[in-house]
């Protein structure tokens, strides 16, 4: 559905302020907050998750969809107790070298029609089963156009992609995050937004906003200030503007739904934990969220992760204590909705040693259960990323355009770098065994 901009913004204005009334409380099986829990049908809301990030693209009925893999592997994930997937609802035509085709859209308003329609029978598929769903709508990083898209239609800055040696870090997250204080750029995306959340499925024929499965709406994957200090700092206020103003358009539209971040946490706002409470305290925005990545962040070794796996956990247990601590500060929900760990030797086979992943997870779960069972703020976990029978198609494990048997690792990453396979049987022996304890606690 694409919407004329004339309607948007006679909807928008026809729409109340924030605040003006107290949101209608929502039908049965809603996720809520309350008491700074999650909440469903006045019980507890408690998960085992994933990353599904290329779901509406199985679902599309198009030449590069697989309707019929999209169900297998929700049959798969259900039977294993996992029952919240975080998807992408959103993709923008970029000239990165390594980014998703097709995607949801190009600088105009004419929308992939069939992506939308996958969207659809993702949350219909979905239904069936008794899952819920967070749908991020914007992308820090380019493997999916995101924030750098935006910016490229709109002539802000030379375009350059993510690891490009003659930009190296951080001025990559640099320029990503001009985007937050880009007026063109958001009235593109506020358009998409708009008409994203105000769809009506072409599958169920309901609206969006009224449809249970949706858990949330999320602003962007990893969404951060800056990558230097420098920038990251004088940046602040437009990225903190940015959240409030996004979730609030969203609110407007959509009142029964939760609205969060995707931030990672310190570790994506400076280091600043103030940058994190000041995120995540408008009451716009309903609940926490939490990534960690050892290897991406140099706690544990690419390459020798046998010697730095010790050390690096303990980074990452004091990560979680950290934030279940902001969690209970702010008196919101927490969900760990990023982690993940390479196999042994780096390797990228579907059934290889996974003896240190197997670890972290199991220790990554365990953190959360205790926090579960102690009555904290933690909800769930979304493991990174469930790649089940998809497979690199290209020998050295890259993906390139046309390539249909999709992953969780995107396009950026090696396929099978961070995902977990349907023969990873020790990995998902550790995930069943989490999602039932879980499940047990009622």
């Amino acid at each position: 559905m694409t919407l004329s901009r004339r309607h948007l913004i006679a909807a928008a204005a026809a729409l109340p302020a924030i605040g003006a009334a107290k949101a209608p409380t929502p039908p049965k099986g809603f996720v809520t907050v309350k008491d700074g829990r999650l909440s469903l049908d006045g019980k507890p809301y408690r998960f085992a998750g994933t990353n599904v990030w290329y779901a509406a693209w199985l679902g599309a009925p198009a030449g590069y969809g697989d309707l019929g893999r999209l169900r297998r592997e929700l049959d798969r994930l259900k039977a294993m107790g996992v029952t919240n997937l975080r998807i992408l609802g959103a993709g923008e035509q970029s000239p990165a070298k390594v980014a998703m085709d097709p995607t949801f859209r190009g600088p105009g308003e004419d929308y992939n029609a069939d992506l939308l329609k996958g969207l659809d029978v993702t949350l219909a598929e979905m239904a069936k089963r008794d899952m819920k769903a967070v749908i991020y709508v914007n992308n820090f990083w380019d493997w999916s156009g995101g924030m750098p898209a935006y910016l490229n239609w709109v002539g802000d800055g030379p375009w350059f992609q993510q690891g490009d040696p003659a930009y190296p870090w951080p001025q990559y997250a640099d320029y990503s995050a001009r985007f937050y204080a880009n007026q063109k750029a958001n009235a593109l995306f506020r358009h998409y937004v708009t008409s994203l959340v105000s769809r009506v499925s072409t599958v169920t024929g309901k609206p969006y906003r009224d449809d249970p499965t949706i858990m949330a709406w999320q602003l962007a994957n990893e969404p951060r200030p800056g990558g230097s200090d420098a920038f990251g700092q004088s940046n602040m206020p437009a990225y903190q503007a940015w959240i409030r103003d996004t979730a609030g358009l969203i609110k407007r539209l959509d009142n029964q739904h939760l609205v969060s971040t995707g931030s990672e946490g310190t570790m994506g706002c400076m280091g600043l934990e103030s940058c994190v409470v000041d995120a995540h305290a408008p009451p716009v925005i309903d609940y926490m969220t939490l990534h960690i990545w050892p290897n991406n962040w140099g706690w544990i070794s690419m390459t020798d992760q046998p010697s730095t796996y010790e050390a690096g956990e303990q980074k990452c247990r004091d990560y979680v204590a950290q934030h279940i601590a902001l969690a209970k500060r702010l008196n919101k929900p927490l969900t760990i909705e990023e982690f993940g760990l390479i196999r042994d030797g780096r390797q990228f086979a579907p059934g290889s040693p996974t003896t240190y992943r197997d670890r972290f997870y199991k220790t990554m779960l365990d953190l959360a259960l205790a926090d579960m069972k102690a009555g904290g703020p933690t909800a769930g976990v979304n493991f990174w990323a469930w790649n089940g029978e998809g497979r690199a198609q290209q020998p050295d494990a890259w993906f390139k355009k046309g390539d249909k048997s999709y992953v969780g690792d995107p396009p950026q990453e090696e396929q099978g770098l961070f995902g977990v396979f349907d023969a990873d049987a020790s990995t998902l022996a550790v995930i069943a065994e989490h999602a039932a304890a879980v499940k047990a606690l009622g």
